[in-house]
């Protein structure tokens, strides 16, 4: 009977996600709203690992249901404010649908377009800032919290700038999520996961999140992981100070984690790899890095807005990359589905087919992993005494940041298969494959610093010869040799802007390189005119997981 319950519940999700209503004078306009909801392909989140819990376990993760759902009305609050008031707006579903794919009236993945009538320009800041307030009046703030990454700027009562608190501004949403953390921690069987969760419960009330990003590094054996709370900069495209909140609730698929643990150990001597003079690369990567591959069974909050995530690098903390490193975490479902549905059919259409023999999801595997070990690697301090870089570059650093991890991604894949630690291996599947995957993310567009990112490498790659295009078929063909000492060249020049926290330069490769030319855009034209899926979305849920 259960098993029932669940299928029609899915079937009404499904019918929910594809709905549209019309009438006359709106069939039109419904009818492009739709495509655009249409582009992102629903996909049920579910794991079979889910079987193997036990029912505290399974307990504890109706908890995290919970305060994930806080966690995601309270990331609504930060990227556009009152959720309600602007679904009454809306006309029609598909526009209450594409709202919630975006998180609010601006298309993500087109620049940050207003969709919805009546709704002006994206605040540069969202609402982390007042939407009035000038950069000349947040210099001359004296706060030594200004820049803080948990706290907001607004306005008191004599419409001065003050700074206040995450833990102040959204106490009320915090404290029940402490509380849903603390209970599920009384149910954790594993001893670093129940310190976590209480942990961090303390960190969300009092700001510090030092100690629970610690104690989340030393977790090893859960089955369950959470991360949850204000973490990602990217929608403060203001500054990149003020971090973003999400949640994404993980099941450990102990088996394919296992192929990756001896890769963390030879994180050191990756560094020592790294393309760059000694002094851009002195920093010691932490050894206790954790590689774990999962199955994500819930998405909320910034994670889950426009283009999803498919693999964390975190803590984001450099004193914690210092000390303990950082984890690397690989979604496999939803990387599989990303493959499948929209990566494969894109390289059916503009990689040469001779070469589209090397598409393969390994090597996509792969590429996406140690891009997130390429967060953690190069330098996190300037070498001149500018402070740390992401400070240093303001809001070009997460663009940068990106491209560094892109690019160190490919790199890491070649310097480990030369160093005999991938068994027999053939280059081009990863080379190929990571051409084909700039066009999957090109489509994510500019607005968001990894869309950025993507422009940078391709017109780089294109100006060093690493591909060349066929005018009759229109198909990409990689050229290894070129693109090998194109991503070399890459890296070496991201990894110093860095080391220098080189702002102008940094700016000036975003704004040279960091668009989509009119050749680009006739290719991509060629791939939605096929129908095929940006991105993928997400029916989701405790039911849908299977509890």
């Amino acid at each position: 009977m259960k098993k029932k319950a669940i299928s029609v519940i899915k079937l009404l999700l499904v019918i929910a996600l594809t709905a549209c209503t019309t009438s006359p004078k709106q069939s039109e306009e419904i009818s492009e709203m739709q495509k655009k909801v249409n582009e992102f392909t629903p996909v049920e989140l579910s794991s079979e690992l889910i079987n193997d819990l036990s029912d505290n376990q399974k307990e504890m993760l109706g908890y995290f249901f919970e305060a994930a759902d806080i966690i995601d009305a309270m990331y609504w609050t930060q990227a556009y404010g009152d959720k309600e008031s602007l679904m009454s707006l809306a006309g029609d579903d598909a526009t209450k649908e594409f709202i919630n794919i975006n998180y609010g009236p601006w298309e993500r993945l087109n620049g940050n377009k207003a969709f919805v009538e009546a709704i002006g320009k994206k605040p540069a800041g969202a609402q982390f800032y007042p939407e009035d307030m000038t950069k000349e009046e947040f210099e001359s703030l004296e706060a030594d919290d200004k820049t803080s990454l948990y706290t907001v700027i607004r306005r008191n009562e004599d419409k001065q700038l003050v700074s206040i608190p995450y833990s102040v501004e959204y106490a009320g949403g915090l404290q029940k999520v402490a509380d849903l953390l603390l209970k599920a921690s009384e149910l954790a069987e594993d001893p670093g996961f129940k310190n976590y969760l209480e942990l961090r419960a303390k960190a969300l009330l009092s700001n510090e999140y030092l100690e629970s990003d610690m104690a989340w590094m030393d977790m090893k054996n859960n089955s369950i992981d959470l991360v949850l709370g204000p973490i990602e900069n990217y929608e403060d495209a203001l500054y990149g100070y003020k971090t973003a909140f999400e949640s994404f609730i993980l099941l450990k698929d102990k088996e394919w984690s296992k192929k990756l643990d001896r890769f963390a150990a030879l994180l050191p001597e990756l560094q020592t790899k790294l393309p760059v003079p000694e002094e851009y690369k002195t920093e010691i990567p932490g050894s206790q890095s954790d590689l774990g591959v999962y199955d994500v069974i819930y998405y909320a909050g910034d994670c889950n807005a426009g283009s999803k995530t498919i693999a964390i690098s975190l803590p984001n903390d450099p004193r914690v990359h210092a000390e303990k490193g950082s984890r690397k975490l690989q979604l496999k479902n939803s990387m599989k589905y990303k493959f499948d549905k929209v990566l494969v059919p894109i390289s059916e259409i503009l990689i040469a087919e001779q070469q589209r023999k090397h598409i393969k999801f390994d090597a996509f595997f792969e590429n996406t992993m140690f891009h997130e070990v390429g967060h953690g690697l190069g330098i996190k301090n300037t070498i001149n005494g500018k402070g740390i870089v992401r400070k240093a570059l303001r809001e070009q650093y997460s663009a940068l940041e990106e491209g560094k991890a892109d690019i160190l991604g490919l790199f890491l894949v070649t310097q480990l298969a030369e160093m005999g630690e991938l068994g027999e291996k053939d280059l081009m599947d990863n080379y190929v494959t990571f051409m084909a995957s700039i066009f999957r993310s090109v489509r994510f567009g500019v607005a968001s610093s990894h869309g950025k990112a993507n422009m940078i490498r391709f017109y780089y790659f294109q100006e060093k010869g690493a591909f060349t295009k066929d005018e009759e078929s229109g198909c990409y063909e990689v050229n290894f040799d070129k693109m090998q000492a194109a991503m070399n060249d890459l890296a070496r020049e991201i990894l110093i802007i860095q080391g220098d926290g080189d702002y102008e330069k940094a700016k000036k490769m975003v704004e040279s390189m960091g668009y989509i030319r009119e050749e680009l855009q006739t290719d991509l034209d060629r791939i939605s005119a096929a129908g095929i899926p940006r991105d993928i979305r997400f029916i989701q849920g405790k039911e849908v997981a299977g509890l």
